[in-house]
């Protein structure tokens, strides 16, 4: 079973890489999380999950193991293939699905393209009792997931062209310190903390 692979970016797409190990190139499908994180021509350490079906071998790769274990998880729920657990991770980050799991929200898991209300709640049943350790992950969960004000305020930021992985972790900190801060001063805290 191949765990990890540590070679150079040969080929990069949003959906899958192909790694060049000793001169063998492995391709690998990755999420959009994976993907963000890669760069054409540099060398990578991929946490990798094989699947073998009678048809193929399959290769899926991630650049954390939190993200590993989440693809496991969620490809653990019957109705949830590889594919699907991919766009679920390309399409929500780790803490977002977890909060989504944990919170029973149902809707949010369903946005994401080929996942249905039963599918949804499946993976709500099973794994809520499972997600709780993402909550040590690089990627805390957060506290503040269904604040309006935090919501508003990134937005606000997006429109500025402030990337929202960035602020959001600057909002979860003054959200810490000042729970119920306005939009208008939570945006100005960020600006001054860029």
């Amino acid at each position: 079973m191949i765990y990890s692979l540590k070679g150079v970016v040969q080929e990069l797409t949003p959906t899958f890489a192909v790694i060049d190990v000793s001169g063998v190139g492995y391709y690998v499908g990755i999420s959009l999380q994976t993907s963000q994180k890669l760069t054409q021509g540099a060398n990578v350490l991929l946490y990798i999950q094989q699947i073998i079906r009678e048809d193929a071998h399959l290769l899926f790769g991630f650049f954390t193991k939190e993200e590993k274990e989440m693809f496991n998880l969620l490809i653990s729920v019957n109705g949830v293939g590889p594919v699907s657990a991919l766009i679920l991770l390309s399409s929500l980050s780790l803490s977002e699905a977890a909060n989504a799991i944990l919170s029973g929200n149902s809707g949010l898991i369903q946005k994401v393209k080929g996942i249905g209300a039963k599918t949804a709640e499946r993976i709500i049943v099973d794994l809520r009792d499972k997600v709780g350790s993402f909550g040590n992950s690089e990627e805390k969960l957060s506290n503040f997931a269904d604040n309006k004000n935090k919501n508003e305020a990134l937005s606000a930021l997006e429109v500025l062209g402030i990337s929202r992985k960035m602020s959001e972790k600057i909002a979860d900190r003054i959200l810490k310190q000042n729970p119920e801060i306005s939009v208008e001063e939570l945006v100005k805290e960020i600006l001054k903390n860029i």
